[in-house]
């Protein structure tokens, strides 16, 4: 009896993946580096399954049915690359080598492009979910070389989460690196929707002086209402936990937070492609910021920095702060559908954008209820540019605007952090404003660099030069856009 699939990488996420293959019927071989941990897998976790052990690539491989699928679930980087050029030897044309960690796109683009010189199938997969989602159903966003899609298809959406009605939350993406890019960006969104809570929950705390229990409360209620989704849910679970001393676990949690580099990525490749992603940009600094944690309690100090309690009606204020969240998270998303939406035409990748929101609908951490609803904004428009230009989501941020204003004044009025709620308002008042101040900043590139600038008053793509000094001179610098 041959596997239908080997899995290499035994830590969390890659174990509960093979006990999902399983419980789907698939007949899975296991390797790990450290081969001890293959024998405690299969007398622990895997006992009295069909699971199958492998104590190295050769016995993994041999035991594989052909074409072979082997399936990486190791750390991103060059420890991928280790595991492939050890691979390659041992497996034939038409096989298909997976990777599901979190690669940076432009290594699966490389992997798929070299691994296909060679006969290899390659698929860079995003796989989203945590270590729940993993066992009991992911989000897969797999991309890489498309003929090897119809071969691992049915073990992906298998073991893919489901929605309400049943479709699976995982199909092709794209080519190259285009699965990787894909679950890049919806860890960016998940950065800003954090921090996106995260501000709602200090304006709560610090701001109106809510006790914890109160903010359980408040969050379990936003969870049945449009801003019903995974992390709302788990927030309101995290505020009603309490230790072993009968108080508030999370109030004793140390204020740094960390981070794996994929917000980052999206952050970088949003400046590379000149799309404004402010929101999630703004959600990697407030890890940065938090970071500095000796360095902001001096600074407390020195500065007597204090927040003023908000006065007024509690329950109009948090109605506030409900609209203004819901508002903020929508722009996380437009502006990751722009990021995504400017990748696939400067690769060539084709993404359907609206199938892309149905991968997220269920399975893993971004996963909320309005994905439905982009989905269908794209369906009805697949050339929507800004997802707020929809019906639906334009009047929920039309709706909210008068309160989204009204609590981000308020924070920073009272001495309150809001980087990600001011930076998406910000945004979109920058991108509904016919007439930017941007005519003086061209004004000046100009003045000290001969950058040259458009006119209102000609058409465009004609480029002009003023000497404005009378000193200077007449020759324009190269125009170009970054």
């Amino acid at each position: 009896m041959k596997g239908d699939i080997g899995v290499i990488g035994l830590a969390v996420m890659g174990q509960n993946l093979i006990l999902n293959m399983n419980d789907k019927g698939f007949k899975v071989v296991a390797y790990n580096r450290t081969v001890s941990k293959v024998d405690d897998f299969l007398a622990g976790p895997a006992k009295d399954t069909q699971i199958m052990g492998a104590h190295s690539l050769e016995e993994l491989v041999g035991k594989l049915e052909s074409p072979r699928i082997v399936m990486l679930m190791v750390r991103a980087g060059s420890v991928v690359d280790d595991f492939i050029d050890q691979l390659v030897p041992l497996l034939d044309k038409g096989d298909i080598i997976i990777d599901g960690g979190n690669a940076n796109f432009p290594d699966s683009t490389r992997r798929t492009q070299a691994l296909a010189e060679k006969g290899i199938l390659f698929v860079g997969s995003g796989v989203s979910g945590g270590e729940e989602g993993a066992r009991h159903g992911p989000s897969i966003m797999p991309g890489g070389n498309e003929a090897a899609w119809p071969r691992v298809k049915p073990i992906l959406q298998a073991i893919a989460a489901k929605t309400k009605e049943g479709e699976p939350c995982c199909d092709w993406v794209g080519r190259d690196g285009a699965g990787h890019f894909v679950k890049m960006v919806h860890n960016g969104i998940e950065y800003g929707d954090m921090q996106l809570i995260c501000e709602a929950y200090q304006f709560m705390k610090d701001g109106l002086g809510m006790n914890d229990e109160e903010m359980h409360q408040t969050f379990s209620a936003w969870n049945q209402t449009e801003l019903n989704s995974y992390l709302i849910e788990i927030t309101a679970d995290i505020m009603g936990f309490k230790d072993e001393n009968g108080e508030p676990l999370v109030e004793k949690i140390l204020d740094t937070a960390g981070q794996k580099g994929t917000g980052k990525w999206t952050g970088i490749n949003a400046l590379d492609l000149g799309i404004p992603l402010t929101l999630i940009s703004e959600a990697v600094f407030a890890r940065c910021v938090s970071s500095f944690k000796e360095q902001r309690v001096a600074a407390s100090k020195l500065f007597g920095h204090s927040v003023s309690q908000i006065e007024g009606d509690r329950a109009e204020w948090l109605e506030a702060l409900r609209l203004a969240l819901l508002a903020s998270k929508i722009i996380s998303y437009a502006q990751g559908f722009m990021l995504i939406r400017e990748a696939s035409e400067t690769h060539n990748w084709q993404l359907n954008y609206g199938q892309t929101a149905l991968l997220w609908r269920e399975g893993c951490i971004i996963r909320s209820a309005f994905l439905g609803n982009i989905r269908d904004a794209y369906e009805k428009n697949p050339d929507l540019v800004f997802l707020g230009s929809d019906d639906y989501f334009r009047n929920i941020l039309q709706n909210a605007l008068p309160s989204w204003r009204k609590v981000v004044a308020k924070s920073v009025e009272a001495g309150l952090p809001m980087p990600c709620m001011a930076s998406a308002l910000t945004f979109l008042d920058g991108y509904t404003t016919e007439r930017l101040p941007a005519n003086l900043l061209q004004a000046q590139r100009d003045y000290f660099g001969a950058h040259t600038y458009e006119r209102i008053d000609q058409p465009r793509g004609q480029f002009f030069h003023t000497n404005w000094t009378g000193t200077g001179g007449n020759t324009a610098s190269t125009t170009y856009d970054v």
